[in-house]
């Protein structure tokens, strides 16, 4: 082999090596570069699924406050005109709340109010006895169905709730907001049940596909419950190459899936990866033929490719820009959105006090009844007393009728002041105090129960909101009334103790105790051991102790009863 030859195979052999080099830098380029938009779509399925989660936790209050609504308890009881002031107030929520339709179905299966009463689509005299909504609720108190409408034939989410007369709350929402936003911000999303059923989806011909195939009867149910005819094939698929892909989008597709909430639904994110990936792909494994050029010898080639890549680099920075504004904005439409469900919370908190103070209005009555009837008393026998010129007489009797008037006094300000909305406010309050205050709203209902108070300092301050801290010890000591109802040998106890950064207060009864099967979600919503219940107090109560810092617990089983601790923080 002559020189020439050697010197020529050499140079062939060094701009392979350079190109194999070339092509493996490419290579992991690449991947890295497929890594980082993997990541980046999944921080995005789970900023839509929260944005999902947000709006479905906000009209899920809805139902839960318009059970014990005074306008639906009179249009279940048949009072006049109710049904349409009950029409109006429904009409107002579902524009209020973006709402797709409120109704109330009476017990008989049929609705007697509705948001669209009037319209030529009312749902007024509907019978709704075959939804599962419906019967669902009856039994357990609460139910929710995703189907297509009777009426309106729209797909949406119902969501529904007993009322204490009988009746149930109907709230449907449909996504049709949220549908937009996903179309807006690219890719394809959809969220499926946990039979894989698509049910909300940025491609509303992706509605009702099954991502699974599902045995017969199981299928056979879901579209009786959805209220379609058949479920429509699945828009994912393999190649022949076992590659992911999506109806409607062409070339490579990137897959990810937000974690299922509560409920079993799953958001899916699909986008095309060409868009994304191939142009960092690209310029990798374009190194490998820049760098044979170069060898080559051929410069201008260089100078052309890196203007190239500078072009690419400036319109990917672009779209990484165009990307994180869209992710800022669902941030702030998620924080409003969390702000409004605050709100909703508090009012719940409002409608638990004043439900509470509704069940205490006859003991009230009977607390003011005897001192009214005491002054009236002592004001005949002042005027008879005055006629005889018995002036002393007199004084003593107006004497006692200013004690009794402080009596009322004291309680019907308690009272107002526990009706009054909370002020979110956290400070030092008297421990002694917020007892008293809790004992005096509840004292002919107490009557007939020995109820013996550990001795608490007078000086004693822990860091709470008095209002909220005694719709707390309120909510505990009713829960104790109750179980202790007909019992002759009733007894509730207060024990405390303190350290020096906290105080544990016990609220002890000797009732039946708490049911092992309802004992391990008590602070879940809706779980009660009474029919009259709504399962909603204890949930409230340790809402409110987690917002002043403290705690609330079920102490384990000790003999007969049920205890639960609050602890607080105690002030220096």
């Amino acid at each position: 082999m002559s020189s020439t030859t050697r010197r020529v195979a050499a140079a062939v052999a060094a701009m392979l090596v350079a190109g194999l080099v070339a092509w493996a830098a490419g290579a992991i380029a690449g991947s890295r570069a497929r890594g980082a938009f993997i990541a980046s779509l999944s921080a995005d399925a789970r900023l839509r699924q929260a944005l999902l989660t947000s709006e479905l936790e906000r009209f899920q209050l809805l139902p839960i406050a318009l059970a014990d609504d005074v306008d639906v308890r009179a249009a279940l009881a048949g009072t006049p005109g109710a049904a349409p002031r009950l029409d109006e107030k429904l009409a107002m929520l579902s524009r209020e709340t973006g709402a797709a339709a409120i109704y109330l179905i009476a017990p008989s299966g049929h609705a007697i109010a509705a948001n669209n009463a009037g319209t030529a689509h009312s749902f007024v005299g509907q019978d709704y006895r075959f939804r599962r909504y419906y019967a669902q609720a009856q039994r357990t108190g609460a139910a929710r169905q995703f189907a297509l409408g009777t009426v309106s034939r729209r797909p949406g989410l119902y969501l529904s709730r007993r009322t204490p007369g009988g009746g149930v709350v109907v709230v449907k929402l449909e996504f049709d907001r949220i549908e937009q936003a996903w179309r807006a911000a690219g890719g394809e999303t959809f969220v499926t049940d946990r039979d894989g059923i698509v049910r909300v989806t940025s491609h509303p011909a992706w509605r009702f596909a099954a991502m699974r195939p599902l045995p017969a009867a199981r299928a056979a149910a879901v579209l009786a419950d959805s209220g379609v005819t058949a479920l429509r094939p699945s828009p994912i698929r393999a190649d022949d190459r076992g590659r992911t892909r999506v109806a409607g989008i062409d070339g490579p597709v990137a897959l990810v899936e937000a974690p299922p909430d509560a409920r079993g639904w799953r958001l899916h994110l699909a986008m095309a990866a060409a868009p994304a990936v191939q142009p960092i792909v690209r310029i990798a494994q374009a190194a490998a033929a820049l760098l044979t050029l170069m060898l080559a010898g051929i410069a201008w080639t260089w100078r052309a490719r890196v203007r190239r890549r500078a072009e690419r680099t400036l319109a990917l920075e672009a779209a990484v820009s165009e990307r994180t504004a869209a992710l800022r904005r669902e941030i702030e439409d998620r924080t409003a959105a969390e702000a409004r469900a605050a709100d909703l919370r508090e009012s719940l908190r409002q409608a638990n006090r004043l439900a509470a103070l509704g069940q205490i209005t006859a003991s009230v009555a009977h607390e003011t009844a005897q001192p009214v009837a005491a002054i009236r008393t002592y004001a005949a026998s002042g005027e008879r007393l005055l006629d005889r010129g018995e002036t002393e007489e007199v004084r003593d009797n107006l004497q006692a009728i200013a004690r009794l008037t402080e009596r009322i006094g004291a309680v019907t300000a308690e009272l107002r002041g526990f009706a009054r909305k909370g002020s979110g406010a956290i400070q030092p309050v008297s421990l002694v105090e917020v007892v008293d205050g809790a004992r005096l709203i509840l004292k002919e209902r107490l009557r007939a129960i020995r109820l013996d108070v550990a001795p608490i300092p007078a000086d004693l301050r822990v860091l709470a909101g008095r209002v909220r801290l005694e719709q707390v010890l309120v909510n505990l000591l009713q829960n104790a009334i109750e179980a202790l109802d007909g019992r002759p040998d009733a007894h509730i106890a207060l024990d405390l103790a303190c350290d020096a950064e906290t105080v544990k207060l016990t609220v002890r009864d000797n009732g039946p105790g708490i049911a092992p099967d309802i004992a391990g979600r008590i602070f879940t919503p809706f779980a009660t051991s009474r029919p009259t219940g709504l399962g909603l107090g204890l949930v409230i109560a340790q809402d409110i102790m987690t917002d002043l810092g403290g705690a609330l617990h079920l102490m384990p089983p000790d003999g007969s009863g049920a205890a639960f601790r609050v602890t607080l923080r105690r002030a220096a």
